[in-house]
Formats: C-alpha cells, structure tokens, sequence
C-alpha cells in the first residue's frame, strides 16, 4: 500500500499531465457518443450507419474539448478533485450541449444537414454518459488515494477532530485534512447548531449537537484532539463560549480562515491556524459613528507620533480608511517604521502613498517645528510614549523626557500651529500611579489638560489598559516562554490587569478623537480585569500543552513600580457618559497652571544638570499626590513629600 502511495506523489502527476488529461477526456468522449448511438437505437445498429457517425463523433469530441480548454476542467490534480472542478466539469459539459443542440437547429434550417445521423436523442443521452463518466473516473481516483492515504496515515501522528459546522466549509475543511500526508486527521463527527441536521450523517460522519460533541464523556471516548471551527456566521459571544468551554476541555482549537484568505480559491490543512488568546477577550463588534469620523478626519493632514508603535501603527491603518489628505508618520525607530511602510505598500498602495513616513525624535523640537511647518496638520494622535515599568522606574530622567516633555513640544507646536484637535494616548498606570512611568504620564495629562485653557486647539485624552500583542505586553512574552518550553514567569499569582484588543482600543481612540470638544479625560470599557495567571494557563491549552506536564509557571514577585490592580479612574474621579456606551468622561481634579508650569520648568532643568533620579521623582510626587511608589527605591519619599509649590 505504501508503495502505491509514494507511486502517486512522486510520479502521478508525470504520467496524468493535464495535456493528457485533457486528450483523455476528448477521446472519452469521443468514444462515449458511440455509445449513446447504440443505446439510444436499443443495440438495432448497421455498420453501414456507424460508418456516417464518424464524422459527427469528431466535431462533437471537438466541441467538448473546446469548453474543457476555455473553463479549465483539466487543469486540477485529479485526486483532489473538489466541488468546485466537479462544477467546471459541468460548466463545460453542459455549454457543449447547448452549442451542439443550436448548431444542428441552425445546419438544418440552411440545409447543410452535417448532423443528419444525430438526434437531440443521442445528444442529451451522449451528455449523461459524459458526465457521468467524467465525474466518477475523478471522484473513483480522489476515492483510491484517499484510501491508500489513510492507510499510510495510520503509522503516522493521530489526531482526532471535530469540525463544528456541517456546511459547504466544514465540508471543504473535512477534504483538506484527508489530503495531509504528514498526519492523519480522523474526523470524529461534524457539530452543528441546525436541529434539522443533527443526527444525520455527512460523508459517513455523524452530525451532532454541541451539548453532546463537546461533553467530557464524549470527548473521552473517542480521544479527541482539536475543535476545528469552520463556520464563520456566528457572533462572537457564541464563538468565544466555545473556544473557553473546548480550551478548558484540553482540545487544540483552529480556526478556518474567511473563503477571501484561502490561496487561489483553495483551503489546505496549513490554512486552518490555531486560535489566538485575542478570540478568548474578543466582545461585541463595536459600532463606531461612521458618519462623524467622516466628518471629522476626510480630507485632513493628520500626524501620528508614535506611528511605528503597537497603537500608533493601528491608529495609521485605520485613519487610511477614512481618506484623509494626508497621515504623517512620526517615529524614531527606523526598522519598525519602515516595516509599516513595506506593510501599506503591499497591501494598498494609494494608501500608502497618501503616508510620509518620518524617523524622527518628538523630543527634537527643531526638527517637529519643522514637521508642523511643512505639513501643518489639522490633527494629532500623539501616541510616543515610554511605557515599560521596571525599564522607567530605574531611568526617570527617560520619561520624563519623552513622556513629559516630548508631549510639551508637541502640544505647543499644535497650539502655535493651529491645530484643531490634539488627542493624547494615555493609560490607566497615569490613575493613582505607583510607578515613575504612570506618573510621566498622569503629568502629560494634566499639561493637556492646562493648554486646553488657552488656545482654540481643542486637547483631547483618552485612557486605557493594556492591549493584547502589543510591544511590551505579556502575550508575545508568553508566548516565547512557550515556544522554548517555559517556564512561564509571572510576577503574583493575584496579579490582574484590564485588556483590549488593538484594533478595537484604536476604534476607540477615533471615536473619542471625532466627538471631544476639547478638556476631556476620556476613559474606555474595559470589561472585567482579568488575572494574568489565567490568561497564561489559556494561552497554554490554546497551545496543546498541559500546565504541570509540558510546561510550568513560575512566580518572580512584583518588578519595581508595579501593583497588582490597575485602575481606571481615581478614587475622587467620576464619570460621565458618552453617546457611545464604551466611552465614558472622567471628571478629574482641575490643574494649577502656574505650579505645573513650574514644575515642568524645574523637571526640564533637572535633567541637564542635577542628574539625581531622586530629585525628579520627588518633584513628581508633589505634583502628583497620589503617586505613591509600589515595591520601589522611591518608596521612602512618600513619608516625607507633600504637595507645595515649585520653590
């Protein structure tokens, strides 16, 4: 058996070249009008007339072969032959018949009698055969390799699978896993949703309801595997329910790609990926108020600092969609920046041409003069930011700089500028921060928030938690950990954090961007925070290890600056709603704009002369009385800091 198998994949494809396919099929037809000749007349045939058939045999095996060549019918690999060749076979089958019926209507009504031996009898008849024939020659070869395949498969890696979704994907999902070589794929039972299926069979495999495919008796008995979903209709509540419930059942979850991502209109096993920790936070679509994004970002010269970042690059995408006249693109990471450009320029090339992408530093305040001098931007998304914890809270000078002072420079040139809207990236350490990071950032609001005051430019913040994938955040970091077999490191067993996807964090951002009128502290939905030591125990079933066997988990104890709950809001913070039902208003502490001035003055100053890590974060402490260090050197201050005046 596994000779005949090596025979097919290494010289099948030699001996049935689609040239060969193509004759086969022309002289099979040929050969099948004789046939449906003798059938039609019941065997009552003269040699005599055969010998007229002759030349009406040939124009029609011409006629078929012509449709063969235009639809492609011989081009596919015969043993794995799908729906879709089946149909072309069809396609061509049926045009040659029609062609052939109105040539021998026409050739009479001239009398030039070419078809006079052929009746629409034999015709329609010689059509069945053809089809039939065509059909079951390809369907028996997909059959026999299919067979010898499993049987070689045996001695190979096993995987039992259910494919939830008994319809033309989980269908075309079912052939593809039969056509791979290196596994053999046992298909258990197709799930499916529709009553009206549900105890029938597919292929020989039942289908069943998900209450009894996806129990653990169930799962048990028959060793299964991987969940493999290839139904893409179903919202993403359902969707999420059954990869928690299968993950939590120890089953390897795929995914089947949208039909518009299969290569050439093809699914291959290789396609069906491995669901993300994403589609486990993944919620309600959100509704975006398009016609007010419209509005407010067609047709402008928009920058984005920042832009090679996580959300900066996402915020670049989206802001494409909106057919600005210009996205400006800041950042001072080279690589990452050109590797959004080489990115817009393979998928879209007018929006990549509608992109300047600029390395350049926010802190360099010459340089961005100069950016706002050429381009002069109606909008800005300022998303630069140093934003790693323990890398901050051991070099305060760094933040400060970047997310303090860079923020300066760029509100500035906005004002002095004209630019309508400005809209700061901040985040929830920024909220009662206990970190230096946090705190640079809870200062870049308040300076946001103070140049609302005096100008027409309208300053906008939005606040959020962490996003998954993005540049720092644990998901890459686990999944590194797993792929070198762990441990995974986590700093406390009770340690949560609020997520949100990248894209839907960004959509956000627009939103709030198109709706502030210039003051606001805008804070999004997070959902329920979440414990990371869960997260990484789903990102280890997600990977078909088990915790405690393939890989194990290890707690390091807090980094400096860190703390177990995030926030999103201060303790004398309210909230006020939006029109949008995830984005809500935080009523903050008004600012004193003489003392922060003065305190951004002192902090500038500090950084090029006195070089004491101390002495900058106790002057952020006094601006800011609520930071209040965790696990850190800078802990000892908050005995002896109180909040007074820059003096």
């Amino acid at each position: 058996m596994e000779m005949i198998h090596i025979f097919i994949e290494k010289y099948a494809h030699k001996f049935l070249s689609r040239w060969i396919i193509l004759a086969s099929d022309v002289v099979l037809v040929f050969c099948l009008f004789y046939v449906a000749t003798i059938l039609s007349l019941n065997f009552q045939v003269e040699q005599n007339f055969l010998d007229k058939l002759h030349i009406n045999a040939l124009i029609i095996a011409l006629f078929y072969g012509s449709f063969f060549s235009l639809t492609g019918s011989y081009k596919s690999i015969i043993r794995q032959t799908s729906l879709k060749d089946l149909y072309l076979l069809f396609k061509a089958s049926t045009f040659s018949l029609v062609f052939l019926v109105s040539a021998k209507f026409v050739l009479e009504k001239i009398n030039f009698n070419i078809f006079s031996a052929t009746t629409l009898t034999m015709l329609l008849l010689h059509y069945l055969l053809v089809l039939f024939f065509l059909i079951g020659f390809r369907s028996l070869i997909k059959s026999i390799f299919f067979l010898v395949n499993s049987q070689v498969n045996k001695s190979n890696t096993k995987v039992n699978v259910l494919i939830y979704g008994s319809g033309s994907a989980g269908i075309i999902t079912r052939e593809s896993l039969a056509k791979e070589t290196s596994t053999w794929y046992r298909v258990v039972a197709f799930i499916d949703d529709n009553p009206t299926k549900q105890g029938k069979l597919l292929d020989g495999i039942r289908i069943l309801k998900k209450e009894h495919a996806l129990s653990e008796k169930f799962i048990s008995k028959h060793a299964v595997n991987q969940l493999i979903i290839a139904v893409h209709k179903i919202d993403s509540a359902t969707r999420k329910e059954i990869i928690q419930h299968s993950v939590d059942l120890g089953l390897q979850v795929k995914v089947v790609p949208p039909v518009r991502a299969w290569i050439q209109g093809e699914l291959t096993s290789k396609q069906i990926k491995s669901v993300k920790i994403e589609d486990l936070l993944e919620r309600e679509t959100i509704e975006l108020d398009s016609l007010n994004l419209k509005l407010a970002l067609t047709n402008k010269v928009i920058l984005v600092t920042g832009a090679a970042g996580s959300i900066g690059s996402e915020i670049t995408r989206q802001l494409l969609s909106y057919n600005p006249k210009k996205v400006i693109a800041i950042d001072r990471a080279e690589s990452a920046l050109y590797d959004l450009e080489m990115e817009l320029l393979n998928a879209d090339k007018k929006r990549h041409d509608s992109t300047i992408f600029l390395v350049s530093d926010v802190c360099n305040r010459p340089r961005m003069a100069r950016v706002f001098e050429e381009w002069k931007p109606d909008l800005v998304f300022h998303t630069a930011a140093y934003k790693h914890v323990p890398l901050m809270e051991a070099q305060p000078f760094e933040a400060i700089q970047v997310n303090v002072l860079g923020t300066r420079i760029i509100a500035d040139l906005s004002l002095q500028y004209n630019v309508e809207k400005f809209v700061l990236v901040s985040t929830d350490k920024a909220v009662n921060p206990t970190n230096v990071m946090g705190a640079s950032k809870r200062l870049a609001e308040m300076y946001i928030q103070d140049a609302n005051q005096i100008a027409k430019t309208q300053f906008i913040t939005t606040r959020f938690g962490n996003v998954l994938g993005s540049n720092g955040s644990v998901v890459p970091l686990f999944k590194k950990q797993i792929e070198k077999g762990g441990p995974i490191t986590i700093t406390h067993p009770e340690i949560t954090r609020y997520f949100m996807t990248i894209p839907e964090a960004c959509n956000l951002v627009l939103e709030a961007g198109a709706m502030g009128a210039g003051g606001e502290i805008f804070v999004f939905d997070m959902g329920q925070p979440i414990k990371i030591i869960d997260l990484a125990k789903n990102m280890i079933r997600l990977s078909g290890l088990k915790l405690g066997e393939d890989i194990d988990i290890q707690f390091t104890g807090l980094r400096p600056g860190e703390k177990l709950y995030e926030e999103l809001l201060a303790c004398n913070e309210q909230t006020k709603p939006t029109h949008h039902e995830k984005i809500l208003i935080g009523d903050t502490r008004p600012v004193d704009s003489k003392m922060l001035q003065e305190t951004i003055a002192f902090l500038e100053t500090a950084i090029s002369t006195i070089h004491e890590d101390v002495v900058l974060v106790r002057k952020l402490k006094q601006i800011i009385p609520e930071f209040k260090s965790q696990n850190s050197k800078y802990a000892s201050l908050d005995t002896n800091v109180h909040p007074i005046d820059a003096h």
